[in-house]
């Protein structure tokens, strides 16, 4: 039976920071279901989900308590189970550019979650527009909508909201 473990740090963005803990998967034998690294700030977030047997599970957290203390951070680790799949759900992604505004992301898992789709990943950043200087929002967004819903009026009244704000966005199925 496997077993699950997910971690999640922030640390100094370092190439040596990314072998370090891309390696404990090696060391303890155990695998990577999903692996999230990126540059926030001058940090870099660390979020991976392992698997593996019970043994090899202890070994990492072991191992684990001992980075914590010769790096002198923190890492937050939890067992956990992989969810089922939802078979009454289409997956969807959602991708959205437009310029930046308050409260958007906010506004836009808002309208979504009111719209009874299940958020399963969100990323979104802020850039200058090459062109124009003008600070614009992108959002990348994979969701999924259950199959009792209807996807012509959700699909519609998302591309309302959208023009509410003057974003251009597209919602279709995953492939």
């Amino acid at each position: 039976m496997q077993n699950y473990l997910v971690i999640n740090t922030f640390v100094e963005n370092s190439n040596e920071n990314i072998r370090k803990f891309s390696k404990l998967a090696k060391l303890c034998r155990c695998s990577v279901i999903d692996c999230n690294f990126k540059v926030i700030g001058q940090s870099l977030s660390i979020i991976l989900l392992f698997s593996g047997t019970w043994d090899a599970i202890a070994k990492m957290e072991d191992m684990l308590e001992k980075l914590e203390k010769e790096d002198d951070i923190v890492i937050q680790s939890k067992r956990t189970e992989i969810g089922k799949l939802q078979e009454n759900c289409i997956p969807y992604a959602i991708d959205i550019v437009g310029p930046d505004q308050e409260n958007l992301t906010f506004d836009i898992i808002n309208f979504l979650l009111d719209s009874d789709l299940l958020i399963k990943r969100v990323s979104s950043s802020i850039f200058e527009s090459s062109q124009t200087g003008i600070k614009m929002f992108t959002l990348h967004m994979i969701a999924h909508i259950p199959l009792n819903s209807s996807i012509s009026t959700i699909r519609n009244e998302f591309t309302e909201f959208c023009d509410q704000f003057n974003l251009d966005a597209i919602m279709e199925p995953l492939k």
